[in-house]
C-alpha cells in the first residue's frame, strides 16, 4: 500500500496472517498467529522507577532569564540541550509571578503536615495532667475521709447513711 506522501505502510504484525503450502497441492491455507501470551502482572526486579528530578532556584531563574531574552526561536533548543518540556517553563512563570524566591523553591511532594497536629499534642499533654492532678485529689480526700473516721469526727458506717437520709444520722 502506498499513501500520497509516497510512503509505504504495512499491515502490523497481528494482522497479518501466515499462509502454508501443502505439497500435494498449490492450494493456500491461511493460518493466524498464535494468540497472545497472557500479560503478567510480575514486575521485573531489575526495573528500577526513574528518579523525579528536582530544580534549584537558580537553575530555574538561569533558564528562564535565556528563554526569555534570547533570540526568538532558540527556545526549542534550549529546551532540548536541558532536557525540559515546554510546560517546566509554563510552570517556571507561573511560581515566578506568585513570588520570586519562594515560588521557584523546590516544593515538597506528598502529604503535607497536619496544621492541628502540635495543638492536639499539646492538648493530650494537658488532659494527662488533669487526669492525674484528679487522681491524686481524689486519693487526697479519700485519705482524709479515714482520718476524720479514725479520729472520731465521722462516725464508722454512716457516711452512707448520711449521703442517703440528706445529712441525718
Amino acid at each position: 500500500m502506498r499513501e500520497a506522501s509516497g510512503v509505504r505502510r504495512t499491515l502490523p504484525a497481528y494482522k497479518k496472517m501466515k499462509s502454508m503450502t501443502t505439497n500435494d497441492s498449490e492450494s493456500v491455507v491461511p493460518v493466524a498467529n498464535p494468540p497472545p501470551r497472557p500479560f503478567s502482572s510480575k514486575v521485573s526486579p531489575q526495573v528500577e522507577r526513574p528518579e523525579r528530578r528536582t530544580f534549584s532556584a537558580d537553575y530555574k531563574r538561569r533558564i528562564l532569564k535565556e528563554a526569555d531574552e534570547g533570540p526568538i526561536g532558540t527556545t526549542v533548543a534550549l529546551l532540548r540541550r536541558e532536557g525540559l518540556y515546554s510546560s517546566h517553563l509554563t510552570t517556571w512563570r507561573k511560581q515566578r509571578a506568585q513570588g520570586e524566591q519562594a515560588g521557584l523553591a523546590a516544593q515538597k511532594r506528598g502529604p503535607k503536615p497536619d496544621p492541628f497536629a502540635v495543638e492536639r499534642t499539646q492538648l493530650v499533654h494537658e488532659i494527662a495532667q488533669l487526669k492525674a492532678e484528679l487522681e491524686q485529689a481524689q486519693t487526697i480526700i479519700e485519705f482524709q475521709k479515714k482520718v476524720a473516721q479514725l479520729l472520731g469526727l465521722l462516725p464508722m458506717h454512716s457516711t452512707a447513711a448520711a449521703c442517703e437520709t440528706g445529712g441525718e444520722a
